[in-house]
């Protein structure tokens, strides 16, 4: 990653980066290749556990992207402590993942990233983008239409 590159890393835990975190990882990519932005960022997503490392998102997650007109070959990896050192935003979707990104950045020396809650990016302030492993196709509907609130701003505010 070069300086002038910036970079935003989202975080969820629950169902270890195969749900939101890809969902906003998408969404954001698509959003900045859409704004002639993309190669200006380096664009990742991670999990707070290491439960599904090297997994496909859940297949609900990939319908709701597809059916949005959006692809992803991301495969759910564990958040490492170089991440706190690379990426500039580090964006997680609750206080559980936000509590424990601050937890494990305190024994990173010198790290740069700004942990904070994605939701704080949402214009309709709904901070907490809850999990929907455990839901419906229509709470993967309602985490993919916050994350395009959410990430429209974030990018508005940082490109």
């Amino acid at each position: 990653m070069t300086a002038s590159r910036k970079s935003s890393l989202p975080v969820c835990l629950k169902s270890g980066n195969i749900c939101r975190s890809p969902i906003a990882e998408a969404v954001f990519r698509k959003m900045a290749t859409e704004a002639g932005v993309v190669d200006n960022w380096v664009i990742d997503s991670g999990a707070t556990s290491d439960w599904n490392v090297g997994s496909l998102p859940d297949t609900r997650g990939l319908a709701c992207l597809k059916k949005h007109g959006i692809e992803t070959s991301h495969r759910a990896r564990q958040v490492t402590k170089e991440d706190f050192k690379s990426f500039e935003y580090i964006l997680c979707m609750d206080e559980s993942n936000l509590s424990e990104l601050n937890r494990k950045a305190k024994s990173v020396k010198d790290y740069k990233a700004k942990i904070e809650l994605l939701g704080s990016y949402d214009p309709q302030n709904q901070r907490i983008i809850k999990d929907p492993y455990y839901g419906s196709d229509e709470d993967f509907e309602k985490v993919y239409e916050q994350c395009v609130r959410c990430c429209k701003v974030f990018l508005e505010r940082n490109s």
